[in-house]
């Protein structure tokens, strides 16, 4: 081999590091095997480290590509090469950001830069743009990838680099669509070119870019994908899991980014790549304290704080010292020694430009200072976030700093005002998933209303403004509760018992014909776990895989705890439930004292109202779909057809049902169903083409005023805030169903058959959804089915003199 093949090797090499690591590697030992006497100056063998380097960087080893790249550098400076050197410390750059030294790379990358021609500085950008982003100065990094853009046009592999670092800058600019055209482009670009390292990273980013815009579902998917892309690269995969659990720590999602964080953290420490491992660690700190676990947070953030100080990272060690801070506060009783620290680091949260964080802080720190006697204190403090802005923190120390006063009146008015601010700003999402999560910043302010509220003793105060909060975390917009008169007269002789939580103590407001009552109930915990072991003792019964005696005695327990100081003021009345939290998932009509009422669950009292509003005649039909794999389909969708004269038969596919659904008046969808907790909306029913899932449901614009849901756990919900039920009966009601029949837990084919053979013939002889299920349920002793929405109007469907039956209809 002479000299010049050698070089020409050795440039192969490079050339070949992105796109065929292993390739790469091959070339380059075959140049450096044939040294000295093919490379007596030692030129090739700078290239052929260089390009070690690179496969090394794509295969997830930074250590071994900065130990190349060291060498490179040294030889090339040996034998008088400085353009070599230059070149050697351009990838320098981008390895040295990723062990954690982005001020060095920065600084490396000035020594390069005089050494370079036009297209390698251009090159140089793409990686300079990666250690200004580290730094925060993404509008720096953009305009390096902008030249880098410019310059670059006949290399597709620096090209598509500089379009994934200028979409990820832009990403932390809210500059999404842009963001989304860029990462789109290098996906494109990498695709055609056999990138597939690139490719994957392209893919890889698109979790995160979703998942900061406010689609959750769609990061989610997107995870999924790209987990299976990026196979093979464990530093990426690990790095693309901590930008995915940081949107969902800003989407109030800390045990979902938990998981990912968990996963990515031994990953990155084991791949080296520093600067990432202390943004995990911090982030991880971050989530173990809203998980509940102070220790670990401790651990995690004292870790992230040594790492991010070496680093020099100086604007990211105030978030690390924040979280040790609240840990601490989690541990052990408050001191002036504490108060003191959390001041000081708010002052310097705000310094590095974390102004929310620090001023939510400083909120905590009033409250410490309360804790520990210091009223001037807290005052003090209180008003400088009451002046220093328009957000939910100022509305909070305002609705505060009023309560100390005594001005009640006062302290409402502040918490609605907050509430108002945060139900405007939910309206700019139509995903009702992702408008319950970005509610959730206004918790805090809601809770304290809630604790203002329950204060006076008074069952309407408490109810408004319960209500209040279902109403904005709902999509209302504005926190608004209904008239208590107006729902009393909307239930006639029936009762409405709404749940409602402060801190771990659950309450009941009832409301009956003649008072409106609030009762302390106790723990609330202990209601939540009754709830879990009655569910699974009913999916054991329903299920047949074992007999479950303790049913009985929880379904007793739960209503000793739930309606104990009610049950002899509600007696018989029909009943209309709103539940909080877990109790979503809670199968009413299995309580014993609901064996023979008409029981309907709603969102919130106000929505419950709203859907016995509607109370034009039923005129349009009725639609029956069976769908696959289920044992009783067929039977179901005929027996629904005996049932309803003129139903319509449709055929279980997506576009079909759809259609379907737009027209329908009742909807009957026997089928197999799916619910995802993590993921609400993506929850599905399964139909001859795929899976029909919630988010498809978003579509409709006249759905059906009743549904029903013969499908396993369709009814099951997940409520991120109390009055946001998410899940197919949920996704049906929010847009604009009246009345969804689904159950709880999984039932047995035939005895599906039999309950929905009954409810359908109480139904067409003109029984209201409600009492219909209940009578059913009694005949055939199938439980797990839930009436939601408004049970009470009768759907008078199939036989004379249903109609003068809703004329009559009292509610």
């Amino acid at each position: 081999m002479t000299p010049d093949d050698a070089i020409t090797t050795a440039e192969r090499a490079v050339d070949l590091s992105g796109s065929d690591p292993a390739r790469a590697r091959a070339l380059a030992h075959v140049v450096l095997r044939s040294a000295p006497a093919a490379d007596p100056r030692g030129e090739a063998a700078a290239i052929a480290h260089r390009a070690l380097a690179v496969a090394a960087r794509e295969l997830g080893d930074l250590p071994l590509a900065e130990e190349h790249l060291r060498r490179a550098v040294s030889i090339a400076l040996l034998a008088g090469l400085p353009h070599r050197a230059a070149q050697a410390r351009l990838s320098l750059v981008h390895v040295r950001t990723e062990l954690g030294h982005p001020r060095q790379a920065l600084a490396i990358a000035a020594t390069a830069e005089p050494h370079l021609d036009r297209v390698e500085v251009a090159k140089l950008g793409v990686h300079r743009a990666v250690a200004l982003s580290r730094l925060g100065r993404y509008a720096e990094a953009v305009s390096h990838c902008d030249h880098a853009v410019d310059v670059l046009r006949d290399d597709v592999r620096f090209l598509a680099g500089a379009m994934l670092n200028r979409g990820l800058a832009r990403v932390f600019l809210g500059e999404f669509e842009a963001a989304e055209a860029d990462l789109t482009r290098c996906a494109e670009l990498a695709r055609d070119a056999g990138l597939d390292h690139l490719l994957a990273l392209a893919e890889g980013n698109l979790p995160f870019l979703a998942a900061r815009r406010g689609d959750l579902p769609t990061a989610f998917t997107a995870y999924r994908r790209a987990e299976n892309s990026l196979f093979g690269y464990p530093e990426r995969l690990a790095t693309m899991r901590c930008d995915l659990a940081e949107a969902l720590i800003a989407a109030h999602l800390p045990g979902e980014a938990r998981v990912l964080l968990d996963l990515a953290v031994p990953e990155l420490a084991a791949a080296g790549a520093e600067v990432a491992l202390a943004e995990a660690r911090l982030l991880l700190a971050r989530v173990e304290l809203r998980t509940g676990d102070p220790h670990r947070a401790r651990q995690s953030a004292e870790r992230a704080a040594a790492d991010l100080t070496a680093q020099g990272r100086v604007a990211l060690i105030p978030l690390a010292t924040e979280v040790l801070l609240r840990a601490r506060l989690m541990l052990g009783p408050p001191s002036g020694e504490l108060l003191v620290e959390l001041l000081s680091c708010a002052d310097a949260l705000e310094g590095a430009g974390h102004r929310e964080v620090s001023r939510a802080l400083r909120f905590t720190a009033a409250e410490v200072a309360l804790r520990l006697g210091d009223r001037p204190g807290a005052d003090d403090q209180l008003a400088r976030l009451a002046s220093g802005g328009s957000d939910v923190v100022s509305r909070q120390a305002t609705a505060l700093l009023r309560a100390l006063a005594g001005d009640r009146r006062g302290a409402f008015a502040a918490v609605r005002a907050g509430l108002a601010e945060v139900g405007a700003a939910a309206m700019a999402f139509e995903d009702p998933m992702v408008r319950a999560h970005a509610v959730r910043s206004g918790e805090p302010l809601a809770a304290f209303g809630l604790a203002l509220a329950l204060r006076t003793g008074r069952g309407r105060t408490l109810l408004a403004w319960a209500e209040r909060w279902r109403a904005v975390a709902g999509g209302a917009g504005r926190p608004v509760a209904p008239d208590v008169d107006e729902l009393r007269s909307a239930l006639g002789d029936g009762a409405l018992v709404e749940f409602v939580r402060n801190g771990d103590e659950l309450i009941a407001v009832a409301v009956t014909p003649d008072r409106v009552m609030l009762r302390r109930l106790g723990p609330f915990a202990a209601v939540a776990e009754a709830t879990v072991r009655l569910r699974y003792g009913l999916r054991r019964t329903c299920l047949l895989d074992g007999r479950a005696p303790e049913l009985a005695r929880e379904a007793a327990l739960l209503e000793r705890l739930l309606f104990g100081p009610l049950r002899g003021r509600l007696g018989d009345r029909p009943l209309v439930i709103v539940p909080t939290g877990p109790l979503h998932t809670l199968p009413w009509p299995i309580l014993p004292m609901n064996a023979d009422r008409p029981v309907t669950v709603a969102a919130g009292a106000a929505a419950w109202l709203a859907g016995g509003r509607v109370r034009a005649a039923w005129d349009g039909g009725v639609v029956a779909v069976a769908g696959p794999a289920l044992r009783c389909a067929e039977a179901e969708a005929a027996m629904v057809g005996s049932c309803h004269p003129g139903t319509e038969r449709v055929a279980a596919l997506r576009a079909e049902v759809m259609a379907a659904l737009e027209r329908a008046e009742v909807a009957h969808l026997a089928a197999h169903g799916m619910f995802s907790p993590r993921s609400p909306l993506l929850s599905s029913i399964t139909l001859d083409d795929g899976p029909m899932m919630a988010y498809d449901l978003l579509r409709l614009r006249t759905p059906p005023r009743l549904v029903i849901l013969s499908a396993c756990e369709a009814g099951m919900a997940h409520a991120p805030a109390d009055g946001a039920p998410l899940g197919l009966a949920g996704t049906f009601l929010s847009t604009g169903s009246q009345c969804v029949v689904a159950s709880l837990v999984p039932v047995r084919d035939e005895e599906t058959l039999a309950l929905m053979t009954t409810f359908h013939e109480l139904l067409a002889a003109g029984g209201s959804p409600a009492r219909a299920l209940t009578t059913a349920s009694g005949k055939t002793g199938v439980a797990g089915f839930v009436c939601f929405g408004y049970g009470d109007q009768p759907t008078a469907t199939g036989r004379e003199g249903s109609a003068t039956q809703l004329d009559q209809d009292p509610t």
